[in-house]
């Protein structure tokens, strides 16, 4: 399996915070991250799944409009919440994109990778895929990639 863990782009400021949209400069962040996927993913089975958040929505919306919108994702979410929503690491025999929302990402990112959750930065836009495989000792966990809008 497969999953890659992207955080919406830049977001206007408000006091509504499911209701905050992405800026101009999130737009550009999430279509030049979309135009870098369709590609990567060509051919592959893929599961997409963001917050309530419109502008998780509206990062996802970049990539594809037929997403599923899960509130166990929405800001204050734990890693834990955020792996069981997509069944990591052997739920789904390709891949799963979750939009969502930082310091959620970064701890996700360091459990599936780690074991452990700690806080690790994420930039807006940016995405970390990783990957679950068979290894000699059992179940590897691997950094396929890590992008940032500012990258391409």
């Amino acid at each position: 399996m497969d999953l890659i863990l992207w955080r919406h782009a830049e977001a206007e400021d408000g006091f509504d915070d499911l209701n905050r949209k992405l800026t101009a400069k999130g737009q550009r962040q999430a279509e030049k991250m979309a135009k870098w996927l369709t590609p990567q993913l060509q051919g592959r089975s893929v599961q997409l799944i963001t917050s309530g958040a419109r502008r998780s929505q509206q990062t996802l919306a970049a990539f594809s409009k037929d997403f599923l919108v899960d509130p166990r994702l929405n800001p204050g979410a734990s890693a834990a919440a955020y792996l069981n929503c997509c069944g990591w690491p052997s739920a789904w025999n390709g891949v799963v994109i979750i939009v969502g929302h930082q310091p959620e990402i970064g701890r996700v990112a360091s459990l599936a990778l780690t074991g452990r959750e700690v806080e690790w930065a994420v930039k807006k836009g940016a995405i970390w895929w990783l990957r679950q495989r068979p290894g000699p000792e059992g179940p590897q966990t691997t950094l396929r990639v890590m992008m940032t809008p500012q990258m391409l």
